[in-house]
Order: structure tokens, then sequence, then C-alpha cells
């Protein structure tokens, strides 16, 4: 006598209904040269810009992009890479829900004497990001 074999099937996972948007990354340097002409918010930690794309862009409209840049006037490679780390967290976490769709933003790290705490900086970026909407 011998046993079947049990079969093995696949758990599927829930659907979910809420579509969740995943921000691209702009790489290209005559999409942040355009995106210089968008509107600006200064913080103490960083500079948010935001330019809405043309309509003739070939980007999907509905997509929502962002791009890092942090110049070596921030200290050495170390300093820069951490802030690129905190601001891509930062970004990860808000633009989902405040993002600007259609819109490209740039976050321009600036130097600061101490280091901000996270909260302090997504609390500015959400203020950013809430701002730019009404100006864009």
């Amino acid at each position: 006598m011998t046993d079947p074999q049990p079969q093995l099937t696949k758990k599927k996972r829930p659907v979910r209904d809420i579509q969740v948007i995943r921000p691209e990354v702009i790489k290209r340097r005559p999409d942040f040269l355009a995106a210089n002409r968008g509107k600006r918010f200064v913080t103490p930690s960083f500079v948010l810009l935001a330019y809405k794309r043309p309509e003739d862009h070939p980007v999907v409209s509905e997509t929502i992009r962002y791009g890092i840049t942090v110049t070596k006037k921030i200290g050495n490679a170390v300093a820069r890479n951490r802030m690129k780390r905190r601001f891509r967290a930062l970004l990860a976490e808000t633009l989902p829900q405040y993002g600007i769709v259609g819109a490209d933003h740039i976050m321009i790290g600036r130097k600061e004497n101490e280091e901000r705490d996270f909260i302090a900086m997504k609390a500015d970026l959400e203020k950013a990001l809430k701002h730019l909407a009404k100006k864009l």
C-alpha cells in the first residue's frame, strides 16, 4: 500500500483594493535641469523642488518621480551617503500619500551644524509637499 502524495497548493495572497503608487527615480541630467524651473520650498535641512511635467513628456502623466542631489559641500562620502539614505527613506514614506501626481520632486541637501531629527524632517517634507501642491 502506498500513500498518495499530498498535493501542494500555493496560497494566494489577497488582492488589495488600494493601489499603492510607487515613485520612480529621476536619473537623467536634463530632467534635473527641467525641475530647476519649477517651484521650490526651503527648509533648514533641504530644498524641495517640484516641477509639473508637460503633457508631451514621454513619462506617463500619473507617475510620481523623485531625485536626490547632495553636493560635496555637505561633507565627505560617508556624510553624503547618509544624507541620501535618509532622503530616500523620507520620500518612500511621504511621496505615496502627499506626492504630486504628474510632477518631478527633487530634494537638495543643505549643510547643517547638527543632523536634524527624522520626525522633524518628515514634518518639513509633508509641509513642503502640501505647500507646493497648492502652487503647481
